[in-house]
């Protein structure tokens, strides 16, 4: 069955009437879920099957489950995990103890979201923060470096797929230079086109074969100096697709970010007209979900063969994790943190 090129969100623990006949009309590809929409792992198994039912097909479900302070799943259900910067901080100390506690972790979070039917996690973040920008990315990044941001981000990422979870890099060309949150206004980044090459890129380039990445709502003066990434047709053919050389399934941030201008048709023509494949929508708010809608494309062409792609790495698990030993294992590494 083919699909719209929109991810959305809902309001609650379970979905409203209108959600459903919205969801079943609408036709989105996948579905994502927020600290609202949580409150045990039964309620969430549940929503995750109803959004499936509203569908009306075994969609993708995202969630931002990065540890530290992006975690939606969190205690007493499910456990509290580090933010990206305290692998880092292992890595310095040890570099084979640092990536496979990357790895661990993203493996033992991959079973705990496989559990509520939740199959996507927009992990790793490869950004490279800098000295003086915003703290909207602050510890969520790895390392100040980019070789050390590569390598924990790859390690997490095959810690998620070894678990049956397919990974989303994070917020390509690069985040980690913007000086205000891109949830509130719209970064305008002045470096030159070697220091982004050479520091902000070099990540993403390295891990340049995953399925997913979402952009970034950041202006790169040396790129584009009118518009970010996520609706600039010159970042993303230039940089993203050329530069960097990222051939999978790309989709927006969040949309209703005040980063971006316009109403949310205009916002959501100008991600996908710019070449991203597909858009995503959080809130949940039903008049902006019903004016994405209005504006989204069916998936076709490139955009449907790279999602089948990216899907098609979606496998389960090749053997069980032995929790206890992985969480003992894991437990050692980061004591060096």
């Amino acid at each position: 069955m083919s699909s719209g090129s929109a991810i959305y969100g809902c309001t609650g623990p379970e979905l409203s009437a209108g959600e459903k006949t919205f969801f079943r009309d609408a036709q989105p590809w996948g579905f994502i879920l927020f600290a609202r929409n949580i409150v045990s792992p039964d309620q969430v198994l549940h929503l995750t099957a109803a959004l499936r039912e509203a569908a009306g097909r075994d969609v993708p479900i995202l969630i931002d489950q990065e540890g530290g302070r992006v975690q939606r799943l969190r205690p007493p259900h499910w456990r509290s995990w580090p933010a990206g910067r305290r692998y880092g901080e292992v890595y310095e100390r040890n570099a084979e103890k640092g990536l496979r506690a990357a790895y661990l972790g993203a493996r033992l979070m991959a079973a705990e979201l496989r559990s509520t039917g939740i199959t996507v996690d927009c992990l790793p973040v490869l950004d490279v923060p800098v000295p003086g920008a915003h703290d909207v990315i602050g510890d969520r990044a790895y390392a100040g470096e980019p070789g050390a941001v590569a390598a924990l981000g790859l390690a997490a990422a095959e810690g998620l797929m070894a678990g049956g979870v397919l990974p989303v890099m994070k917020h390509i060309p690069g985040h980690g230079r913007a000086g205000v949150d891109s949830h509130e206004k719209l970064p305008v980044v002045d470096a030159s086109l070697d220091e982004l090459d050479r520091m902000d890129f070099a990540p993403f380039r390295a891990l340049r074969t995953m399925p997913f990445a979402m952009t970034a709502h950041v202006i790169y003066t040396a790129l584009d100096p009118d518009n970010p990434a996520t609706t600039s047709a010159a970042v993303i053919r230039d940089t993203i697709r050329g530069r960097i050389g990222f051939e999978g399934l790309l989709m927006s941030d969040d949309l209703s970010m005040k980063a971006l201008r316009g109403g949310l048709a205009e916002r959501t023509r100008a991600a996908l007209a710019a070449g991203c494949d597909l858009v995503l929508h959080c809130n949940g708010d039903m008049a902006e979900m019903e004016a994405v809608a209005a504006a989204a494309t069916m998936l076709r062409g490139e955009s449907l063969a790279r999602a089948e792609a990216a899907l098609a790495r979606h496998v389960s698990p090749s053997e069980p994790l032995d929790t206890d030993s992985a969480l003992a294992e894991f437990s050692q590494f980061m004591s060096l943190a």
